[in-house]
């Protein structure tokens, strides 16, 4: 071999290896993560790319022991891991490969009324006191920030936005130390409150200890627990998950839509009765993936929902779907596109993309909307996901998230 074809060579195994890692980490992100198979149904590692699949070492025992082993309806066994290879060789992914039995919950889509406490009272910003004088005073600045939660004042505990205002106002010009949870760490801060013109003493702070709104019930199961929004129930000010104390769900009648345009997404707008003939459920966590808790409120009020067997990610595909929603007064499907899907995980609540294409629904709301999170989406009769959020650009654009997120949050 001469100097020229070894160069050729020596160019060639380059090319292949740059092919060969592009090709990885292309297909690192069309790999899941991790899979949910049926016990007894046959494992697919079917990814639409050409990847093999070997069992991973020191997964072989689990493996073995898993044909012995039962789960009751929703948990999980023991899980192995298999490695995926392109060409054989090159190791793209491990897949974490998780045993459960078949579930169906029951797909709602019916609108709820939400209403929560903060656990604590939180801060939102920070404005300007006007003293006795009139010289304008900015006693917190720089010392809180947005989404910080008081939870006392001088050691005693508060957890309303008047409870906080009576103890400022209370230990008058001396030093106050405040309580502060910020980013579940527990902090304590020292201010100077401000005698204000109109007598009272003040910090600067605006404070909210409450917060309700509109969502969509996504799912119950027999023993009544549920999950709706997909997403957690986030202040609209500051953007940062609610800390609860408590919360509840009510019964809610959409009174208005407002379309969605380029630009500008819509929103429901709904009527909540704060009462127990009208109280549904509790909500008994916030999590970045939804909302979950206890259906144990006047049942009259729930809508039935069909049931529905749980579909899992890897066997979803591109292509027709169904919206399950409330949004026209009565529960209803509306078509959609799946366009494509996302199992990189980074965004959790947006492994689903898709486009509404039901002339109904689009002539309806335009699209999706503010308040139509948690919505179900079903395809080929099951349970895949729920809808979470809206593309700002085009309201008939939106992401979901897949169903095995909520219900193992």
């Amino acid at each position: 071999m001469n100097k020229y074809q070894r160069a050729i060579q020596k160019i060639t195994y380059l090319g292949f290896f740059l092919v060969a890692a592009f090709a990885v980490k292309s297909f690192q992100d069309a790999v899941p993560d991790q899979i949910y198979v049926k016990i007894g149904e046959e494992v697919s590692y079917d990814f639409n790319v050409p990847v093999s699949v070997v069992l991973k070492d020191d997964s072989a025992e689990v493996f073995e022991s898993l044909t012995a082993i039962s789960a009751a309806p929703g948990e999980s066994c023991p899980s192995y891991i298999v490695t995926c290879r392109l060409f054989g060789l090159f190791p793209v992914k491990d897949v974490e490969v998780m045993l459960v039995q078949p579930e169906s919950v029951y797909a709602s889509g019916m609108p709820i009324g939400i209403y929560a406490k903060t656990n604590g009272v939180l801060i939102i910003g920070t404005g300007v006191v006007p003293d006795e004088t009139g010289i304008e005073r900015k006693p917190a600045e720089n010392l809180v920030r947005s989404g910080d939660y008081i939870v006392s004042v001088n050691g005693e505990e508060v957890s309303e936005k008047e409870e906080l205002a009576d103890k400022i106002d209370e230990y008058g010009g001396k030093k106050e130390v405040l309580g502060i949870l910020r980013n579940d760490e527990y902090i304590e801060v020292s201010l100077n409150p401000v005698k204000s013109s109109g007598g009272s003493y003040m910090l600067g702070i605006w404070v909210r200890d409450d917060l309700a709104g509109v969502g969509t019930l996504t799912y119950y199961r027999d023993d009544r627990t549920y999950g709706a929004l997909g997403h957690a129930v986030s202040d609209g000010d500051t953007g940062t998950l609610m800390n609860m104390s408590e919360g509840s769900v009510y019964h809610t009648n959409i009174i208005g839509i407002r379309k969605g345009e380029k630009g500008s997404p819509g929103e429901l707008s709904g009527v909540i009765e704060y009462s127990s003939e009208r109280r549904i459920g509790s909500i008994t966590e916030n999590t970045p993936l939804g909302i979950h808790g206890v259906l144990d409120g006047n049942l009259d009020n729930l809508e039935p929902g069909i049931s529905y067997e749980i579909c899992y990610k890897q066997d979803i595909k591109t292509g027709p779907a169904y919206i399950i929603s409330s949004v026209s007064g009565e529960t209803k499907q509306y078509e959609i596109t799946i366009e494509s899907l996302d199992y990189s995980g980074v965004e959790e609540n947006k492994g689903i993309l898709f486009r509404v294409t039901d002339e109904e629904l689009l002539a309806l709301t335009g699209g999706i909307v503010q308040g139509m999170s948690g919505s179900p989406i079903v395809q080929d009769g099951k349970l895949i996901g729920a809808v979470t959020h809206v593309f700002v650009s085009d309201a008939s654009m939106g992401y979901g998230i897949f169903i095995e997120k909520m219900l193992g949050d």
